[in-house]
């Protein structure tokens, strides 16, 4: 397992010095240092805390709330890819936890064997043909893509959230999801190898093809046998 890890590091690493899908990097990098700066001095201090002072089953709460409103979403995307079977089983996911599951504090579904999927409009714009598009650091969103960005206007009307005539409701609702997502990621940039600029940006590559092709990626690791001969450490 070790080594499939180190062979994936390595792979991000190197990706970053033949890649020609960054020509706004001068801006890109000051955009993400400008991000890394607030993260750690603002948006992490408080995920901390909101992690200490909650309830382990209160915040399992809070994630499963919001996970619940993101498949209307999800089902709305699988049915534009095509993919009528996981767009019904989304819609069952929805259904069932937010009435049997309190809306959506419980994931009955999951119990159930109802597939949590992970889907959005930049997925279904790649599944119709559009390409990538240059690399572009979002202020307070980090990475994305050209057509990643472009995605995100028809994606804010295609989730429940829109549809809440209240602003403070429908504003406090999106800090708490942004603030749950925060929360759950602590830590991982304890995983960060080399120039975390090139690293987050060739990761960030790496998890959309891996999200848009469901899981199925092609290994390119071939030319590593020579690391079954090797020993790691446990």
């Amino acid at each position: 397992m070790h080594k499939f890890f180190i062979i994936f590091l390595v792979s991000i690493y190197c990706s970053g010095t033949l890649s020609d899908i960054d020509p706004y990097r001068n801006l890109n990098e000051k955009t993400h240092k400008f991000n890394q700066d607030v993260d750690q001095s603002i948006v992490t201090p408080i995920a901390k805390a909101y992690r200490k002072v909650t309830p382990d089953f209160i915040e399992v709460g809070v994630t499963n709330f919001t996970d619940n409103i993101e498949d209307i979403n999800i089902a709305l995307n699988n049915f534009l890819q095509g993919k009528l079977n996981d767009g019904f089983s989304d819609l069952l996911r929805f259904t069932i936890n937010s009435t049997i599951g309190i809306f959506g504090f419980f994931d009955v579904a999951s119990s159930a064997g109802l597939e949590k999927h992970s889907e959005d409009f930049g997925q279904t714009l790649a599944v119709w043909g559009v390409k990538d598009g240059p690399y572009i650091v979002l202020p307070g969103l980090g990475p994305s893509s050209l057509r990643d960005t472009v995605s995100r206007i028809p994606e804010a009307f295609m989730t429940p959230l829109f549809l809440i005539d209240h602003d403070r409701t429908s504003y406090e609702l999106t800090a708490i999801d942004l603030l749950d997502k925060r929360a759950r990621y602590l830590g991982l940039e304890t995983i960060v190898v080399g120039d975390d600029y090139l690293f987050y940006r060739d990761a960030y590559f790496q998890s959309r093809e891996f999200e848009i092709n469901d899981g199925l990626v092609e290994d390119d690791f071939d030319d590593f046998d020579d690391f079954d001969d090797l020993e790691f450490d446990n």
